[in-house]
């Protein structure tokens, strides 16, 4: 299937990390998620049952970010791909990018990221 949605840049902040002071004191973490489903029926119908609702899946993700402390972006990253599922049975795969753009990393760096996907 090759219908997706995408919604980029999704930005909270959360206290993920191995460090006692990143469970300490929120960092900001970005957050990209691709959605694949059949959007045929809501393209045709025009109707937003038919499809997902683009805000209600960013509110989720930024309730997961602040939501309890993980050691691993690869954790956080699958979290929030579990919740999409479980939440919105239209969506058949899901692909989640986290960025952490103020990890701790002794050398300069622009971000790290770490994607997942998951199938329903």
């Amino acid at each position: 299937m090759s219908e997706k949605i995408r919604i980029s840049g999704i930005k909270a902040d959360g206290t993920h990390g191995v460090l006692e002071q990143e469970k300490l004191t929120p960092q900001p973490f970005i957050v990209d998620i691709e959605l694949e489903l059949d959007l045929e029926k809501a393209a045709e119908e025009d109707d937003l049952s038919e499809t997902v609702d683009y805000d209600a899946v960013a509110k989720l993700v930024v309730e997961v970010i602040k939501g309890p402390s993980l050691n691993l972006i690869e954790a956080l990253a699958d979290r929030i791909a579990i919740r999409v599922l479980h939440s919105f049975n239209l969506i058949e795969e899901v692909k989640v990018t986290v960025h952490k753009p103020k990890a701790p990393i002794s050398v300069p760096f622009d971000d790290v990221s770490v994607t997942l996907k998951k199938k329903r």
